[in-house]
């Protein structure tokens, strides 16, 4: 099995992070391969940026995403400069508060009031990027809950831990409400 996800926003939202998080997810705690690679525009915050990581049970020969399985955007302008590689059929999760991407039978789009959500739980935005995260894992089983858990209470700085744990749980009730 290989599986290539993205994450794309703009500069300064955590994409970065919340991809380095799901590398080790996969390759800590469930060992399997994973790599990650990153890219932003010479403005960086504020720019379309793109974070992506491949998983794969056997050793990943090219280290490259090339045909995306699943995709989250959180701002329109990443979504319209990165949608080109999704796989035929692969999942794209929108934050709907800031995106709108059509319909197309080339993917399936699912679309998360992310920001308004994390907005009105936590307070702040801070962890939008752990709410996407939880998201995507819960709708596309890539890593398991559990080892998803663990890499973000380790990432997390001292003291943020019930607050990433709660950023965690937004993004699952989200996933799991479309159903």
């Amino acid at each position: 099995m290989k599986y290539e996800v993205r994450f794309s926003g703009s500069g300064g939202q955590g994409i970065i992070l919340a991809s380095v998080i799901l590398g080790t997810a996969a390759a800590l705690h469930e060992k399997k391969h994973s790599i990650q690679s990153q890219a932003y525009g010479p403005e960086a915050r504020g720019g379309a940026s793109k974070a992506d990581v491949i998983i794969s049970d056997d050793p990943i020969k090219y280290p490259k995403a090339r045909e995306i399985d699943a995709m989250v955007c959180l701002t329109q302008k990443a979504a319209k400069k990165y949608i080109g590689n999704m796989k035929k059929g692969g999942t794209v999760i929108i934050d709907s508060d800031f995106v709108e991407l059509p319909e197309s039978d080339d993917y399936k789009l699912i679309k998360l009031p992310m920001s308004s959500t994390t907005l009105d739980k936590q307070g702040k935005l801070i962890a939008l990027n752990v709410v996407s995260l939880s998201a995507l894992v819960t709708i596309t089983k890539c890593v398991s809950r559990e080892s998803l858990e663990k890499a973000v209470l380790e990432s997390a700085p001292k003291g943020t831990e019930k607050f990433n744990l709660e950023a965690l749980s937004i993004g699952r009730e989200l996933a799991i409400s479309i159903k």
